[in-house]
């Protein structure tokens, strides 16, 4: 590529992937609402708030890709997550579309379908059952994308993140955990793939005790290699959670039982 856009790159995934996808595009363009380190050689830095459409508008023009981390990446209030993460994503699609349609992929999560036991292994076709407004934005986001796909041909990785991360911290991460290479190697595949069209993804590594399937996209020619179970003996040392705990009972962990927070 020319010019690869990443949004939110003052974040924990964004930072990651600013150092280790340079090589996916000639210039990195780096965005967030938050400060950044100075750009580097072959780099471009600006600062951008996603409610903003003139200055998303902005930022997209010139870009031949997109991996679109940015917005509220945890539970807010609704007022919040509806504009960064609602109408920040309108405002992504609509430049996307007025700038020859680069292909994205959006960082979805786990959360949409956070309310599923974690005795269920999903395919990638189940209804999803958010955990909070933030699940929900992300349900809207997958929903966009699929609705300008259909429309105007616009292609989308809606990636499911789990949790992306150096290592797993706690049990529930041992299924969840989505390893740096992994989520690297799958940036390479999505980004050069001929023909994309717009999948779910689960973004998780190859753990043993992982709830999720994604041999729905063989084609892609992606398999992540990592696997949580080399952290198991330190993750198993950690206490013991009650049985009833919502990160022991529900795909979404914590969240499920976390406040619809107020302004």
């Amino acid at each position: 590529m020319e010019r690869l856009l990443i949004t939110g790159a003052a974040g924990n995934v964004g930072r990651m992937a600013r150092e280790r996808l340079s090589h996916l595009a000639n210039v990195i363009r780096l965005s967030d609402i938050s400060e950044m380190e100075p750009a580097k050689a072959n780099e471009e830095v600006i600062q951008c708030d996603l409610s903003d459409a003139a200055a998303v508008d902005a930022l997209v023009e010139g870009c031949d890709g997109i991996l679109h981390l940015g917005g509220v990446s945890v539970e807010r209030t609704y007022d919040l997550i509806e504009a960064a993460n609602i109408r920040g994503v309108h405002n992504l699609y609509e430049a996307a579309r007025a700038h020859g349609m680069p292909r994205i992929v959006f960082a979805s999560s786990n959360h949409t379908i956070g309310f599923y036991p974690q005795s269920e292994r999903l395919t990638a076709d189940v209804p999803t059952r958010p955990d909070g407004w933030y699940g929900v934005s992300k349900v809207f986001g997958e929903e966009v994308a699929k609705m300008y796909h259909a429309k105007f041909g616009q292609e989308t990785a809606r990636l499911r993140i789990g949790s992306c991360f150096e290592k797993p911290v706690d049990r529930r991460m041992m299924a969840t955990w989505f390893s740096y290479d992994d989520f690297c190697s799958l940036m390479e595949r999505i980004f050069n793939v001929p023909k994309l069209g717009c999948p779910v993804i689960w973004g998780a590594s190859a753990n043993s005790c992982g709830w999720w399937d994604n041999s729905h996209i063989n084609w892609l020619g992606w398999a992540p290699k990592d696997n949580s179970e080399i952290f198991r003996e330190e993750i198993e040392k950690l206490p013991q959670r009650p049985s009833d705990a919502p990160d022991v009972l529900w795909q979404g962990g914590k969240f499920t039982s976390g406040p619809i927070f107020k302004d």
